[in-house]
């Protein structure tokens, strides 16, 4: 980063000050910078998170100083998908007082997997996903909100049927069910050839490359910025993208009520996440270690 970069440990956005635990923010002229800021759990997606992360982009959809927005994860990776049972996770589902069933289950879900998701993928300004290490599940579905994904060279990403199934159109509609029907991780590259990851960089490059590229961005002026992508998203919503995104969810509840997301109490990750990790282990059908 710059010396010109300012980092703030509270944001006042809409009247209200929120401190920042789990993500932070900072300012680099006419970049906004926020960063998942989990690294001890991989950037797992905690309530707090994402109410943090919800919380910046739109403080940063409204500065109009900033014309682009750059998000990525600290400690390596991007995000490790949903937080499945962190003791702070824990602790703080049990402070909201969320039922396990019911419409007040279904509204509290649906916010932080679908509603949450699809507004960030409206926000007005240019967004731009850096991804390192792990982006799996959860950490997919937000790096397909953004605009624009740039990865590291050694990036791993993992799709499957999320609860913000943008698969389809992130790669294709024969890649998406190879994905899905497979449980495995993709490489930056096999992301890149299916149309998910714009470019990719050397890991020591990334930021660099990333922010270089955000700043040409900022060139332009933000009628034009903002313009663009209204137009770029129209077409997708012609195509069906956000009906899509409606029925798809729908259909991730029904297999999560029926028990079909592989995972049992105690279980550290969902089925399709353990498959792929034992993938990388050569512990599937015609698999080596790391193919």
């Amino acid at each position: 980063m710059t010396d010109r970069r300012v980092e703030l440990a509270k944001i006042t956005f809409a009247g209200l000050s929120m401190e920042l635990h789990d993500v932070t923010y900072a300012v680099d002229d006419a970049l906004a910078i926020i960063t998942l800021n989990r690294p001890k759990y991989r950037n797992a997606q905690s309530y707090r998170l994402l109410d943090e992360l919800d919380t910046a982009l739109a403080a940063a959809d409204a500065d109009r100083n900033v014309k682009v927005i750059v998000l990525r994860g600290s400690g390596g990776n991007f995000s490790s998908g949903h937080d499945l049972g962190t003791p702070e996770s824990l602790e703080a589902r049990a402070l909201a007082g969320v039922p396990d069933s019911g419409i007040e289950f279904y509204e509290n879900f649906r916010r932080y997997n679908l509603d949450l998701t699809l507004r960030w993928r409206n926000i007005t300004k240019p967004t731009i996903a850096m991804v390192e290490g792990f982006c799996i599940y959860g950490g997919w579905m937000i790096a397909a909100s953004m605009d624009l994904v740039f990865a590291a060279s050694d990036a791993k990403f993992l799709a499957g049927l999320l609860e913000y199934f943008s698969v389809p159109f992130d790669v294709g509609i024969r890649k998406a069910k190879e994905l899905c029907f497979e449980s495995r991780f993709i490489s930056a590259e096999e992301g890149k050839e299916a149309g998910f990851v714009s470019r990719i960089y050397a890991p020591e490059a990334l930021e660099r490359e990333t922010l270089n590229y955000a700043r040409r961005c900022a060139e332009n002026t933000t009628t034009a910025l903002r313009m663009s992508k209204l137009a770029i998203n129209k077409i997708q919503d012609a195509q069906g993208y956000s009906n899509a995104m409606e029925g798809a969810f729908a259909d991730y509840v029904i297999m999560m009520q029926s028990r079909g997301t592989g995972r049992v109490e105690g279980m550290r990750r969902l089925g399709g996440v353990d498959l792929a990790v034992k993938g990388t282990r050569g512990e599937r059908a015609g698999l080596t270690p790391n193919s």
